[in-house]
């Protein structure tokens, strides 16, 4: 097994992988030609951003395309369309898991949260993280807060990080950074 890039974050990787899985599964071509378009001119705010709405138009509520554009808007900066995003795909998961669509009515036992290897269930996970993180990048602390919590409900081995989020909150305020 090749060493992992140091200049790649992890989660990334594990963004990506999660996101070519089962998940991006059965995109139009046309749809997955305009994503891949959207990377290659990233640089170009304005032309990728054209391709992600082209590939949305073609491939409506497909994971890949959400996650497209939540990447593109979360490393743009512009966060409240990223939050946007960030809660269709929990609505997309929500639907895919059979699960409550609000988040908050959502219990351990809904799903297999605790398997790690199920993508579906681990896609809702994952959201859920970055809607909390996004709440919380937004000043709305609570609210992230309150996903954080729900987070480590669902996840209580916290293989998802939830704990890392709360201790940022637990310090607001209390240091420098």
């Amino acid at each position: 097994m090749a060493p992992a890039n140091p200049e790649i974050p992890p989660f990334l990787v594990e963004d990506a992988l999660l996101a070519s899985a089962v998940l991006g599964r059965g995109i139009p071509e046309d749809a997955e030609l305009e994503l891949s378009r959207a990377a290659a001119s990233y640089h170009l705010g304005e032309v990728a951003e054209r391709h992600l709405r082209r590939a949305e138009a073609l491939a409506p509520g497909h994971v890949a395309v959400l996650i497209g554009l939540y990447r593109f808007y979360f490393y743009k900066g512009q966060l409240p369309e990223a939050l946007a995003i960030a809660e269709k795909c929990l609505d997309k998961a929500a639907r895919d898991n059979c699960l409550p669509a609000d988040w908050r009515r959502v219990r351990a036992t809904d799903a297999e949260f605790g398997r790690y290897d199920n993508p579906l269930p681990r896609f809702f996970l994952f959201t859920l993280k970055g809607l909390a993180y996004l709440k919380m990048r937004l000043g709305l602390l609570e609210e992230g807060r309150d996903a954080a919590l729900k987070l480590l409900e669902l996840d209580p081995s916290d293989k998802v990080g939830a704990r890392v989020l709360l201790e940022v909150l637990d310090r607001v305020g209390h240091d420098d950074e």
